[in-house]
């Protein structure tokens, strides 16, 4: 499964999907933001990264104080760990990304860029890598060596002091104001916020609502969702890993019409995800279950007696759907962007059609 932060507990694994595998997570990123003021006048850009066509100055408040930003962007940066697509959603093309996926040594083009649902926006764009899910926080020195005039760092853990190092090199906008656990703020929320920051407010907010026009359609047409209530977990160091009500994954279940296991939120304590101790398994006793893992983990979790006998899993009302591996459902829902919803939406329908 994949994850990402900084403690084991929170962020270990936030954005990726489930548990990519157990080697590669934590996090830890940074942090807020506050008012940027940073514009050396550089038009200069490439062909792979054209201006954001929306309308300027727009001032974006977020968590940690409000950022203009003067003229359309050309050169963007993206800390968070899904910023990259919602910022491919409005027609740029990041000049530093954070891979949020590991990608293998020496692979190019790196995986991050070659999900279904971005690889035709990437193109032939090869984005500088300027964090790793797993890494301490972002290179500054790289981001600094990119010269970009907007940094975008909102499904991260950035905090006050790695915004204010990041505000120094440009523009930055962190997580909206409203998100009080890290990656809880609704995925609507985060698409408008960084859409704003582009200049393209309301081409976020009609974005949002075809995505949730197809969420309220999959509901309408699976009325009996509506009376089952139901989780999606990973598997991870040997234990059970459920996410919460809050995380984009089980708004995503609950999107398409389920009931959650909202249990699981007192225990996670303001945390996306917990780890639950063999006597806790009875909080996965639910109608059904949409595991998130690749293949080696997924055969892991079968053989664990608990899990087994858990009455979803004997009567088949279990949706295994893989993380990065094959048609990576688990990934498109826990990036959870305007690109990956689209894809998730229907890939989570027909697993359980």
């Amino acid at each position: 499964m994949h994850l990402h932060g900084t403690t084991l507990k929170r962020r270990s694994w936030r954005r990726v999907a489930a548990i990519v595998s157990a080697a590669t997570l934590g996090v830890g990123l940074l942090a807020g933001c506050g008012s940027d003021k940073k514009d050396d006048g550089d038009d200069s850009g490439d062909k792979n990264a054209p201006a954001a066509a929306g309308k300027f100055p727009v001032t974006v408040e977020h968590a940690f104080g409000s950022t203009e930003v003067k003229k359309a962007p050309k050169r963007v940066v993206t800390v968070g760990y899904t910023d990259d697509q919602a910022v491919l959603a409005f027609g740029v093309k990041p000049v530093g990304m954070t891979d949020q996926y590991p990608n293998p040594a020496g692979k190019t083009p790196d995986i991050n860029t070659q999900w279904p649902w971005v690889k035709d926006e990437w193109g032939d764009t090869k984005p500088e890598v300027i964090m790793k899910n797993g890494d301490s926080g972002p290179n500054y020195e790289k981001i600094a060596a990119l010269r970009p005039d907007l940094i975008i760092a909102v499904y991260s853990e950035v905090d006050k002091a790695a915004y204010d190092k990041l505000s120094k090199i440009a523009p930055t906008v962190g997580r909206t104001k409203g998100e009080k656990e890290l990656f809880s703020a609704p995925w609507q929320d985060n698409a408008v916020h960084i859409g704003k920051a582009l200049g393209q407010e309301a081409k976020g907010k009609k974005l949002v609502a075809g995505i949730q026009a197809k969420l309220d359609k999959a509901k309408k047409d699976h009325p009996k969702l509506a009376s089952k209530t139901a989780v999606a977990l990973s598997w991870y160091k040997k234990s059970l890993a459920p996410f919460t009500s809050t995380d984009v994954r089980g708004r995503l279940v609950t999107g398409i019409g389920y009931k959650y296991q909202t249990e699981i939120d007192k225990v996670a304590d303001g945390n996306f995800s917990t780890q639950l101790s063999p006597e806790r398994t009875d909080l996965v006793d639910v109608d059904h279950i949409f595991v998130i893992n690749d293949k080696a983990d997924t055969a892991a979790l079968k053989k664990f007696k608990l899990f087994a006998n858990l009455d979803a899993v004997k009567k088949g009302n279990v949706s295994y759907l893989l993380d990065s591996e094959g048609p990576a459902v688990g990934a498109a829902m826990s990036q959870g962007t305007l690109l990956s919803l689209p894809y998730a939406i229907d890939e989570l329908v027909e697993s359980v059609d």
